[in-house]
């Protein structure tokens, strides 16, 4: 008995302590999990040529290893943190002995309560959480116990000084040193070094412009402590002490860059590797990721503009819709002025609230607490449904847009028309730049990947080109004329007609049809050439899965300007196929590559000299979505387009270029799409709920003007080149009206010559005559009929 109760007395206090510490271990990180630790970085995205762009991040945060950390910067956050910090096990004993004395003597006096948790202890806390109890400091303790045991010093000061938080939104030194100082670490000076030290604790508490007297008197401390401890001589403290305390002024947090490319790259990311740390080592918004992308910034730049500037000219003259929101002007309007999301566009726009009517003029208040005014005639534009002007129908509490006029300012108004650009590279498929709508800032909306529109006459090239496999040639001759079929006993019977009900002008050659864009002679071209095989090319090249009826031919099935703009790529390719992407690699935060968009091998490429064979080229099949020689004759009838058609606002690009401008019924959307042999690229404009845009918008005139507008500068460092001829194609001159072949007469300068080149697939080309008179055959004393005959008749190859 008396055993028994020897066992009880001893193994009940084991179970309790046992279940204590189970409970107070449960759910903490193993010291093998905290060996490979590793804090949650920013990923960081770069454009094509290397150079950062942005950063996906939600704090501040730049991280900077052990070794790359000034060693002053190190002592002074042990001077002011953690004295001991390389001679204890993750706890301070006797700091936290000597703490205690130190609070019950505070409460009898004006002395500041003193901490005694270690540096361990704060990189544990970080990982148990914020809770104020006695419970998660026990958890806290046995936290920084296995992190000593699991991590060396240095890595603990790694882990320390890159999560930290310091104010600002910054998180670690690095980020810091550039809020507070706007320099990097290794430019601090020892002052500075001091200064950064002080704020683990309470950042807001030693604010360096609203608490600068506080903040200088903890900062000399630091240095005082530094001083004792032998990290720094008595004198450059002094030095050190007598320096002003120089911080940059507060500012707004700097956005990461906005544009619909990067929030694109973001949502790619997003589905592949997940958006937080719990998600994966290689999440978004904490594997540390690095981005390679296909981004050309002029490209990009110049999509912003010419997209922005398009829509706003549609918009000229239209009145004033009423104010972007409304906003409470009690206390705070500003943070709530600045909490209301509104489509700016351009740097030069700014969003302001109404803070008092002074008769027709407003006086006008900024997110960053400036005010202004608005003068009535810088808001004289009339106000939608009435007869009054907005400056007469503004009033306290509107939230507007505004811009610099002069020495004033004058009423904006976001377009309501809204539209998407794609510009894709030939060769690879690589997207150098995405337009998605006028700000992306207030409308998250993709329209160049998301919005589903009818592309109307973009789509022609694809009847057009499929003819050209089933028989038809660039000289077929069409009739531009009524066209009826009938669909079912209930639907009855279709007729179709012209753009503009334009009148028909009879037989016409095919070029000529696709140059105006003859909807009688598409349909026409259509069901001869059979709606199967069309829908089944437009599946091939990935612009959409549509029903085999003639409406398709006039593009009334949806897709995207991704969609169409990356076929226009392949057509441009030689009917090779293309799979458009906006990132080149990924690399995790050690550098390593994680996923590659290309990743064909390539023997040989990467050896260190040439070993007089051939050159090496990367490996793989190329797949054939459409007939090259095929491909090279729509392309070439596009040439046409942009020379004497419906494309002519290019002309003064000065450059071979090919494209198709697009109207839908309506018209609710006008495009355009085309480029170089090098660049492809696709726009459309519309409402976002369709509706008409007004008889006066037309791809060629709205749409076109816009592309030329990006040409002009994007394309101003790329070599004129013309579009390649791929095998198999025969170069042969044709009357350009007729289609008929001569001879003895050159195509002509300038871009409406009576005599063209045509291109031909072999045994296609149209029977030869001369326009001056029919090519006569000298032994048989009658017309040449055929090739065979003509080089008999010449005695050789021409």
């Amino acid at each position: 008995m008396t055993r028994n109760r020897l066992l009880l007395l001893i193994g009940l206090p084991l179970l309790l302590a046992g279940t204590f510490y189970w409970q107070a271990t449960r759910g903490l990180p193993s010291q093998t999990e905290l060996a490979s630790f590793t804090p949650a970085l920013p990923s960081t995205v770069r454009d094509a040529d290397g150079v950062v762009v942005t950063a996906y991040t939600r704090e501040r945060r730049i991280f900077i290893p052990y070794d790359e950390l000034p060693p002053r910067l190190v002592q002074a956050y042990l001077s002011a943190e953690d004295k001991t910090f390389f001679e204890h096990g993750g706890i301070d004993w006797l700091g936290i002995v000597s703490a205690v004395f130190t609070n019950i003597e505070s409460l009898f006096s004006d002395k500041r309560p003193v901490g005694a948790s270690t540096i361990t202890q704060q990189v544990a806390k970080s990982l148990v959480g914020n809770e104020v109890s006695l419970w998660r400091k026990i958890r806290e303790a046995i936290l920084a116990r296995r992190l000593e045991a699991a991590l060396s010093k240095q890595q603990i000061l790694e882990i320390y000084l890159n999560q930290i938080f310091l104010g600002r939104n910054s998180y670690g030194v690095e980020a810091a040193a550039q809020a507070y100082f706007g320099k990097s670490v290794e430019q601090l000076d020892l002052a500075e070094m001091a200064y950064l030290a002080i704020l683990p604790k309470a950042p807001s508490t030693y604010d360096p412009i609203r608490r600068r007297e506080r903040a200088l008197a903890r900062r000399d401390y630091v240095l005082r402590q530094m001083a004792l401890n032998g990290h720094i001589s008595e004198a450059e403290r002094a030095a050190a002490a007598a320096t002003p305390l120089d911080a940059l002024p507060t500012r707004a947090s700097t956005r990461p860059r906005d544009d619909y490319f990067v929030e694109e790259v973001r949502r790619t990311l997003i589905a592949r590797f997940g958006e937080a740390q719990q998600d994966g080592d290689n999440s978004v918004y904490g594997g540390g990721l690095w981005i390679r992308t296909s981004l050309d910034p002029v490209m990009q730049a110049a999509a912003e503009r010419a997209m922005r500037d398009g829509m706003t000219r549609y918009e000229a003259g239209r009145p004033w819709r009423g104010p972007a929101a409304r906003i409470d002007l009690g206390d705070g309007w500003q943070s709530r002025l600045s909490a209301t999301s509104v489509a700016l566009g351009y740097p030069q726009w700014a969003k302001a609230v109404v803070l008092a009517k002074e008769g027709l003029d407003s006086r006008i208040g900024f997110a960053n607490g400036t005010t202004a005014t608005l003068p009535a005639r810088g808001a004289a534009r009339p106000y939608r449904g009435s007869n009054r002007s907005a400056a007469q129908v503004l009033k306290a509490g509107d939230v507007i847009v505004v811009a610099r006029a002069g020495n004033s300012w004058a009423l904006r108004q976001p377009p309501e028309i809204s539209g998407g650009m794609v510009v894709e590279e030939v060769a690879t498929g690589r997207v150098r730049a995405m337009v998605g709508g006028f700000d992306v800032r207030a409308q998250a909306f993709n329209r160049a990947t998301q919005a589903q529109r009818q592309p109307g006459s973009t789509f022609k090239p694809i009847v057009y080109a499929t003819a050209m496999d089933n028989g038809f040639t660039p000289a077929s001759i069409v009739v531009d004329g009524p066209y009826c079929v009938f669909q079912t006993k209930l639907l009855g019977t279709k007729c179709f007609k012209n753009f503009n009900n334009m009148r028909a002008a009879g037989p016409q050659t095919l070029r000529w049809g696709l140059e105006q864009s003859r909807n009688l002679m598409t349909v026409r071209i259509a069901d001869s050439t059979g709606m199967g095989r069309i829908v089944a090319q437009a599946r091939a090249l990935g612009i959409g899965d549509y029903p085999a009826v003639l409406s398709i031919a006039l593009g009334a099935g949806e897709t995207t300007v991704m969609k169409l703009t990356n076929a226009y790529a392949q057509i441009f390719n030689q009917g090779r196929k293309l799979e458009p992407g906006l990132i080149d690699y990924v690399q995790d935060r050690s550098g390593r590559v994680i996923w590659r968009r290309d990743t064909r091998g390539c023997p040989g490429c990467n050896a260190a000299d040439w070993n007089g064979g051939p050159m090496p080229r990367p490996q793989g099949r190329i797949t054939q979505v459409m007939d090259p020689r095929t491909a090279y004759q729509i392309v070439h009838i596009m040439e046409g387009v942009i020379q004497r058609g419906t494309g002519t606002a290019l002309l003064p690009l000065n450059r071979p270029l090919a494209g198709k401008t697009g109207t839908t019924n309506g018209p609710n959307d006008v495009w355009f799409v085309g480029g170089t042999p090098d660049i492809v690229a696709g726009l459309y404009l519309g409402y976002d709920q369709p509706r008409s845009l007004g008889g006066y918008a037309q791809g060629g005139t709205t749409a076109a003007p816009i592309w030329r507008q990006w040409g002009e500068v994007a394309l101003k460092d790329w070599p004129t080149l013309p579009f390649a001829i791929p095998p198999g194609v025969r170069m042969v001159r044709v009357d350009r009206r007729s289609g008929r072949r001569v001879f003895g007469v050159w195509p002509d300068p300038g871009y409406r010559p009576a005599v063209i080149w045509e291109a031909f697939k072999p045994e296609s080309e149209p029977r030869r005559i001369n326009r001056a008179r029919d090519a006569f055959d000298r032994r048989s004393n009658g017309p040449i009929r055929s090739d065979a005959d003509f080089l008999e008749a010449e005695g050789g190859i021409y």
